[in-house]
């Protein structure tokens, strides 16, 4: 009996371990979301609809078929926003947290998971690493919240208030764009807030700060303004997050918002700059953006946050290593380096595969869901990307889906949370060739 169970424990990688892990939340939370007790009206929500907010929930998405808050109830709204958190650090820390807190003890096996999840460098150290995130996680949270609360509780009251500035909170903060202001007018999101300073640049700040990456804090936390010190990850991080701010913002300031006040134009260029970057937050309408601002938001969309984040998308070292990768194959270099470290060419291999695998699967989702519903090819590629790199943000088409969409979206944040790469390595077994190799041959490109 133990020989079996060793052997089936063996077949579970860590990869596997990650995907079964947020398939059983997402059917847990699912099946909770579809009872009586989980909805206002106290009537069953179709399974359908329950399986999509469920994953949308536990994949930090934010794309719903139904207004947070006018068709879930108070328990509906917490089954909501535990997945989101359990989702946004990720089950498998949620996890270990739980180990940690009941005193058991923490295997080599588990640690090596825990080290897949989070995508950390080393082993060494992951039980501390986790203890930090958690702990952190915490604290900007309740800053979050406390920063919200005085604007919430001039509208809503103080017990409203309070609970409203905890539910943004760790929505923003998990990159999740889930809300709760139907109350005032269903599916605006943010959009009444959209001159109010101190809730655009709180969540502003925790979507940044959700979507950096873990080993990103720990390196700021460690070396604070000593940047020579900093890894080469968070050297690129904090470059590309400086980069798909201040650009896009630019961008939007002078082409979509010439009929604001300056205040509110510069907070709604800056917002909507942000909030791309997987957390699925609006202070606009997007069906009045342009054609431009609308394939900016996308490739924003696409591009998502940082490796080991809240945020999803091809992430932002991947597409700074290919950029970088495309500049040195120009200079004619011999090696791809970024800030003075040479880049393996195993990490450009990933990084191509990642960035292959999420566009094919946006491409893909939008021709087929156009195709069945009748969607121009620009709303369904504005959801497709939404859905892929884990957003929320939409054009208004998500609620009148028909079930085969929906489940084409389900797939696609579930693969676009749990990663391409994770999903294929889970599925295939690794090859061992021994020392073989293929004979070389010249292949033209270009």
């Amino acid at each position: 009996m133990r020989e079996i169970k060793r052997k089936v424990l063996k077949q579970f990688s860590s990869a596997r371990i990650i995907l079964f892990g947020f398939i059983i939340m997402i059917f847990i939370g699912a099946s909770i979301l579809s009872l009586p007790i989980s909805s206002r009206s106290r009537e069953f929500t179709p399974f359908i609809d329950a399986l999509f907010t469920a994953t949308s929930a536990s994949c930090v998405t934010g794309l719903i078929v139904y207004d947070t808050a006018t068709h879930w109830s108070v328990f509906g709204k917490i089954i909501i926003i535990a997945m989101i958190q359990c989702g946004g650090l990720g089950v498998v820390t949620m996890l270990t947290v739980f180990t940690q807190v009941t005193g058991k003890k923490i295997g080599l096996r588990d640690r090596a998971t825990l080290q897949s999840a989070l995508s950390a460098p080393q082993i060494g150290g992951i039980i501390r690493l986790t203890s930090f995130i958690f702990k952190a996680t915490i604290i900007i949270e309740m800053m979050g919240a406390l920063l919200m609360f005085p604007s919430f509780m001039k509208n809503f009251g103080i017990t409203k208030g309070i609970y409203y500035s905890v539910f943004h909170s760790i929505s923003a903060f998990c990159n999740a764009g889930f809300d709760l202001m139907g109350d005032v007018s269903k599916f605006s999101s943010l959009t009444k807030y959209q001159s109010d300073i101190m809730i655009n640049i709180t969540i502003m700040l925790l979507i940044l700060i959700g979507g950096l990456g873990f080993l990103i804090w720990k390196d700021i936390f460690d070396y604070r303004f000593d940047i020579k010190r900093y890894s080469t990850q968070t050297k690129i991080v904090l470059t590309m997050t400086s980069i798909l701010v201040l650009f896009p913002s630019i961008l939007f300031f002078f082409t979509e918002f010439s009929g604001l006040d300056i205040k509110t134009r510069v907070l709604s260029s800056l917002f909507q700059a942000v909030t791309p970057r997987t957390a699925g937050f609006n202070t606009i309408d997007y069906t009045k953006f342009s054609d431009n601002g609308i394939a900016m938001t996308v490739i924003l969309m696409l591009i998502g946050g940082g490796s080991g984040s809240t945020a999803g998308g091809i992430k932002m070292s991947t597409v700074f290593i290919l950029a970088v990768t495309m500049c040195s194959i120009l200079k004619q270099d011999k090696e791809v380096a970024v800030f003075k470290k040479r880049i393996e060419p195993d990490i450009i291999k990933n990084a191509v595969a990642v960035l292959f695998l999420d566009v094919a699967l946006f491409i893909a989702g939008s021709m087929l869901i156009s195709g069945i519903e009748g969607f121009s090819l620009k709303e369904t590629m504005f959801e497709s990307a939404s859905a892929v790199a884990t957003v929320g943000l939409t054009l208004g088409i998500t609620p009148s889906l028909g079930t085969v969409s929906k489940l084409l979206l389900i797939c696609m944040m579930y693969i676009g949370r749990v990663g391409g790469i994770t999903l294929i390595f889970a599925a295939v077994t690794p090859k061992n060739n021994g020392n073989a190799r293929y004979p070389k041959d010249q292949v033209a490109v270009g």
